[in-house]
């Protein structure tokens, strides 16, 4: 008997609706795929947020000025 992951098994797929960062467009994600490109405008759209540098980077400030950080923040 030959064991498989769920998370492989077709039968087991979901669907998410995500915003496209790029035009607004809705679109699918399957359970297995972590980004697709967005048919309207080529935009790839990730299934969780991909992080700002401004969120992570300690040169942030330094890089991006003070102004930008604060609306971050404020965000």
């Amino acid at each position: 008997m030959t064991l498989k992951c769920p998370g492989r098994d077709m039968r087991n797929l979901t669907v998410s609706s995500h915003k496209c960062p790029g035009c607004g467009a809705e679109v699918e994600l399957f359970s297995d795929e972590r980004s697709i490109m967005c048919r309207k405008c080529n935009t790839r759209v990730y299934r969780e947020p991909v992080p700002s540098c401004s969120e992570w980077c300690s040169h942030a400030r330094e890089c991006l000025g003070e102004e930008t950080r604060q609306r971050r923040d404020a965000a």
